[in-house]
């Protein structure tokens, strides 16, 4: 069993935390479970599973509970986790491996985001910094909090890829659940903003919370803003930010205004999910040609966020090009690429 705790901050998570602690289980490590005022039956549930069951009065502050459950935990290196993550799968030798010989690198996770749309489910992946040793990092940020160095005079933090994946279902609630959940989220961010002045991430995030709301004209702002900084165009959450923005730009029409992204194509266009944009900003643009061109791309691509961008999902529109420019048997072919996509699907029965 390696030296690992598993910090969980929990309130009124029932729908959830039987299944997260179900799958820990097969793992043997130390689960710390810190409640911020549960109602429901999460601390029942947890009790189950964890001797190591604590309170923290909630100060609207998730990295002021996430830091108290790892000052609970009883080992150094800390896998932390939210109630609506299952844990898939953990290659413990080579997780073991990393631990040995980078002890002051934190490692990445890869979460995969559980999506339903009109009814077609789909997943989005993405490494987040959670697993690492608690003599070298904390918790930071009140909302959307980040692993960062205790000593702040490190100025960028090393990471690894760890080979723990996660399965995350809670972007899968309700529409009311979600709706209610980036209102809580924008006014957080907006305190922790006033309190830190301008801050590129926090844009990036109040922009990501207006377009779960569909307000498009706010989130159009708050990218603006944080795109007008000087941001690091490596770093993961600028590729997402921009590639949200042209999403945005796309919501709101503003089509032509969409092509300037072209003038950072050679920086961003290492993942499928922004030459995918830019396919889709070709197309909306009776670029066609130019639009092909970026969806066959896609298809040669291995680096990507949303499941499908890489292939179904590129074919379909490849298709749907053909199908809309009259050339129905070279729509066919691609339609009939794309497997059990259901849209593609719908396509082929309609033709």
């Amino acid at each position: 069993m390696l030296p690992i705790s598993v910090c969980i901050i929990a309130k009124n998570e029932e729908k959830h935390i039987e299944e997260c602690l179900k799958r820990l289980k097969p793992y043997h490590y130390e689960i710390v479970l810190v409640d911020t005022g549960s109602t429901d039956r999460t601390l029942d549930i947890a009790t189950r599973y964890t001797d190591s069951v604590y309170h923290f009065d909630w100060t609207d502050d998730f990295s002021a509970a996430k830091n108290y459950a790892i000052d609970k935990a009883s080992n150094d290196w800390i896998l932390s986790i939210d109630c609506d993550e299952y844990v898939e799968g953990i290659d413990e030798p080579a997780l073991q491996k990393l631990m040995t010989q980078l002890p002051q690198n934190a490692g990445r996770i890869l979460i995969r985001n559980r999506l339903t749309e009109n009814g077609q489910v789909s997943f989005e992946q993405v490494r987040v910094t959670r697993f690492f040793n608690r003599k070298f990092f904390h918790f930071e940020g009140a909302i959307h909090e980040q692993v960062e160095y205790r000593d702040n005079t490190i100025l960028s933090k090393s990471v690894f890829p760890a080979p723990i994946t996660v399965l995350h279902v809670g972007y899968d609630g309700t529409e009311e659940e979600m709706h209610a959940k980036s209102l809580r989220n924008i006014a957080l961010l907006k305190r922790e903003l006033e309190q830190t002045g301008p801050d590129a991430y926090l844009y990036y995030q109040l922009a990501q919370s207006c377009m779960k709301l569909k307000d498009y004209q706010k989130a159009y702002e708050w990218f603006n803003l944080g795109l007008s900084m000087d941001v690091n165009p490596k770093l993961d959450y600028v590729q997402a930010m921009v590639t949200s923005y042209g999403y945005c730009l796309l919501a709101m029409k503003r089509y032509e205004e969409a092509l300037q992204l072209l003038n950072i194509y050679d920086v961003f266009a290492v993942t499928a999910d922004f030459v995918f944009l830019m396919g889709l900003i070709y197309m909306n643009n009776a670029l066609f040609s130019e639009a092909i061109e970026e969806f066959q791309k896609c298809t040669t691509m291995e680096q990507f966020s949303t499941e499908g961008i890489n292939s179904y999902r590129a074919f379909y529109n490849i298709g749907v090009i053909c199908e809309c420019t009259g050339h129905k048997e070279e729509a066919r072919k691609y339609y009939q690429k794309c497997g059990d996509y259901e849209m593609a699907k719908v396509r082929l029965r309609e033709m």
